[in-house]
């Protein structure tokens, strides 16, 4: 081939290289465009959550999911243009959820999820939404504080905030691990365990249901507020959450799921609309 052969290939062969890379820039754009999130399905967010946690979140008799997490993130995300049904509820235990974020099984979990810097290695959360305590409910009158639990038998939900709290506060108390607590619950009323060891408000929808079981013990918690919990790196997604509740917060939205949600409960200032 002579010279002007071989720069009338290369002229070519540059020409297509360019051609390609426009068409993969345009893809690209036109994708990143279809889904702005990066979202698992751009057409809908998947969440995974909890059927037992009320009144956060729990199932209804027909199978649906509601509660205060629940309501709060529809409003949000109908903030970012999605409705209600454009989000799928999924149930899981506890301990799957942030797991199942990290491994791309869901867009986000929602149950009240606590913030800590060991649960930000591997899964991002957006701002927090919800602080609270952290009690004992148990029918045994000789518990009244945290020393009243040595010797016993505590039940905690695995990968919770109350496991790594007992394990690191309760010496000489026997923990008992469940998967939800439903479970834990039911081993409380039949004696398997002594006490156990979950949220104030849930520990109080349990005590309404069961008369037998008090609230003896609780121990504030506001270090670890509740956020969603999204796939580390996703900053796209966890910057529109972020926007969208703020606005919640300050349009009254999260002020009036709470009074409805936990009725008589304190309400933190810092999630007020501020004047």
């Amino acid at each position: 081939m002579n010279r002007s052969g071989i720069f009338a290939a290369i002229a070519s062969l540059r020409t297509g290289v360019l051609a390609y890379l426009l068409a993969v820039g345009i893809a690209s754009v036109a994708a990143a465009a279809d889904n702005p999130y990066n979202l698992i399905d751009p057409k809908g967010i998947s969440v995974g959550t909890m059927g037992d946690a009320k009144p956060y979140t729990f199932a209804t008799a027909d199978g649906q999911f509601t509660g205060f997490d629940i309501e709060l993130f529809l409003n949000v995300v109908s903030r970012m243009g999605f409705s209600k049904d454009k989000v799928t509820f999924t149930g899981q235990e506890f301990s799957a959820l942030m797991p199942s974020v990290a491994n791309e099984r869901f867009d986000v979990a929602v149950a009240a999820i606590g913030t800590t810097e060991a649960r930000k290695k591997t899964v991002d959360f957006s701002d927090g939404y919800l602080a609270g305590y952290l009690s004992i409910l148990t029918p045994d009158a000789a518990i009244k504080d945290a020393t009243g639990l040595k010797g016993k038998r505590l039940g905690v939900v695995q990968g919770t905030l109350q496991e790594v709290y007992a394990t690191k506060n309760f010496a000489g108390t026997d923990l008992v691990k469940f998967p939800d607590n439903n479970s834990a619950v039911a081993a409380l009323n039949n004696g398997t365990i002594d006490a156990h060891f979950l949220d104030y408000e849930a520990a109080k929808q349990y005590g309404e249901r069961y008369p037998s079981l008090k609230v003896a013990v609780n121990i504030p918690s506001f270090d670890a507020p509740a956020g969603f919990v999204i796939r580390k790196g996703n900053d796209a997604f966890r910057t529109a959450l972020n926007k969208a509740l703020h606005e919640a917060m300050q349009d009254g939205t999260w002020k009036t799921l709470y009074e409805k949600w936990f009725p008589g409960s304190p309400m933190p200032e810092q999630y007020l609309p501020k004047k």
